[in-house]
């Protein structure tokens, strides 16, 4: 299964970034989807896992949860907006996956690419960065990969250039 995984997109989601999409079975958002018509226009192209962020209105908030807890193909997920990084978890990320010993942790919040095994839990760790325009980032990002049999292969970083106003 290929997932698209993408965060913070501030409710910009560009033609670049719903071509990576089409070529997935499942889109994740790590947060900030920024606008309903962000969810609504994933929603209309693959089935999709998202969690509500810190800027995401009322609207927002009701279609979607703070964390979501999956499994795909073997795979035990946790994703939430906020959560920090390996040895620097806030609390709530360090009880979500204290609870639920994850394969794999997903947040988004910081703008910041990231990847990396947790030393401790030894979980993967991903943050795909921003995809939108608003932010201090400089590179608009997102990830790819697949899941199969509880693996993940083929991670890929999608750059779509420097963010800019729109």
């Amino acid at each position: 299964m290929k997932i698209g995984l993408l965060s913070d997109t501030h409710s910009y989601l560009g033609e670049e970034i719903l071509e990576i999409l089409r070529d997935c079975q499942e889109i994740w958002h790590a947060g900030d989807l920024g606008s309903m018509t962000v969810l609504e226009t994933l929603e209309e192209l693959k089935p999709v896992r998202a969690v509500y962020g810190n800027i995401d209105d009322h609207r927002v908030r009701a279609a979607l949860v703070q964390d979501l807890v999956f499994e795909v193909e073997g795979l035990k997920v946790v994703m939430t907006h906020i959560g920090g990084y390996p040895k620097s978890y806030n609390g709530h990320a360090r009880a979500l996956i204290n609870q639920h010993s994850p394969d794999l942790f997903i947040c988004g919040h910081s703008h910041i690419l990231k990847v990396m095994q947790d030393p401790l839990t030894k979980h993967l760790h991903m943050n795909p960065g921003a995809a939108g325009h608003h932010g201090f980032h400089v590179i608009r990002t997102m990830l790819t990969f697949h899941i199969i049999q509880g693996q993940i292969s083929d991670l890929a970083v999608v750059e779509f250039g420097r963010r800019g106003r729109i």
